[in-house]
């Protein structure tokens, strides 16, 4: 259990609900170590789905984890009893949908925050909450931070704890750069070929390889990327890899947002989403994304015109760039990028 200043709620047993997906969690983070923080005598729990938990552990500001597969009757038993046997006084629901909000509800806390209708991607679930919040807030960390504050967290904690994760497929012993092609969504994908175009003039100006990382599935969809090593690694590898690279690119997804948590520098390439709410938070990465760009998140199959118009060539530039000493970029030359 985190210790931290003197408790202003001793003993309350505080419910987080985030499921998923990988980069969701993540942005997920500072507001459960800022609840933490505020209640340092609270017991916290997350119920997160089975295949992310692995972002959890080691961290100081959970006390208890709750895998939840909705896949499998067992599973789904399991969460229902450690729901029930919580006995929470609060729950805050950071995902906003049908499914999360029920969660809540089962777990029968005093009180149950979440997104207003108006912010929740479901408005349905905000029938289960006692308390509606509207974020004023921007970037979704900082909108999570708005609800937890709302909840009654006061004192703030701009932190991202993550394991060391451990390294589960061979990595070039020398620098490299970690590509991450895949996202939830085509649509926020870069397409394969460019992927070949940037492996292929990365080695023949820096003799530095391009690892492109995906699940153990992803291997066919990899194998079309020319000239670059694929990595093929559940969550515990891919943490190993990001933190052993030099540098990393990658679309609006989950490997980005967990790069940029560890800090990590590199360039992120966005098109349908808007990355002034959805961008690498902390500022340590060149963000590209092309003139009128036009934002929208609808989970289309294709990969978006946006994307097609970043070139190779801008973004082996741009990674030069990130890779000099003392390369983070200012607020200007991400406002200029976006323009």
């Amino acid at each position: 259990m985190y210790n931290g200043a003197s408790p202003t709620n001793r003993g309350a047993r505080i419910l987080v609900v985030r499921l998923g997906a990988m980069g969701d969690i993540v942005h997920t983070l500072p507001a459960v170590a800022t609840l933490k923080h505020s209640f340092p005598a609270s017991h916290l729990t997350w119920i997160v789905a089975q295949r992310w938990a692995p972002l959890l552990e080691g961290n100081p500001f959970v006390d208890a984890v709750i895998p939840f597969d909705r896949k499998s009757l067992t599973g789904l038993a399991a969460a229902w009893r450690g729901l029930r046997a919580g006995r929470f006084d609060l729950a805050i629901d950071f995902q906003g949908l049908i499914q999360s909000a029920a969660l809540a509800g089962v777990a029968r806390a005093d009180r149950i925050f979440g997104y207003h209708r108006s912010s929740a991607r479901e408005p349905l679930a905000c029938a289960v909450y006692s308390n509606t919040v509207t974020p004023v807030s921007r970037h979704i960390v900082d909108q999570h931070l708005d609800l937890a504050r709302a909840a009654g967290a006061g004192s703030v904690v701009k932190t991202f704890p993550l394991p060391m994760g451990t390294a589960e497929d061979p990595l070039p012993r020398g620098p490299f750069v970690l590509g991450n092609p895949l996202a939830g969504w085509e649509s926020k994908q870069w397409p394969l070929a460019a992927w070949s175009e940037l492996a292929g003039r990365l080695y023949r100006e820096t003799g530095m390889p391009l690892v492109v990382n995906g699940p153990p599935g992803a291997l066919e969809v990899l194998r079309e990327i020319r000239d670059a090593q694929i990595h093929l690694s559940p969550v515990a590898g891919l943490i190993a890899a990001t933190r052993r690279a030099t540098a990393v690119v990658g679309t609006d997804s989950g490997p980005l947002h967990l790069a940029a948590a560890l800090e990590r520098p590199g360039v992120a390439l966005f098109g349908p989403t808007d990355p002034e709410r959805n961008g690498p938070y902390g500022g340590r990465m060149h963000i590209l994304r092309a003139p009128g760009a036009v934002t929208s998140y609808k989970r289309l199959n294709v990969v978006d015109p946006s994307m097609r118009a970043i070139t190779p060539d801008q973004v082996f530039e741009a990674l030069q760039q990130q890779m000099r000493p003392s390369s983070t970029p200012s607020d200007a030359d991400i406002s200029q990028t976006l323009r």
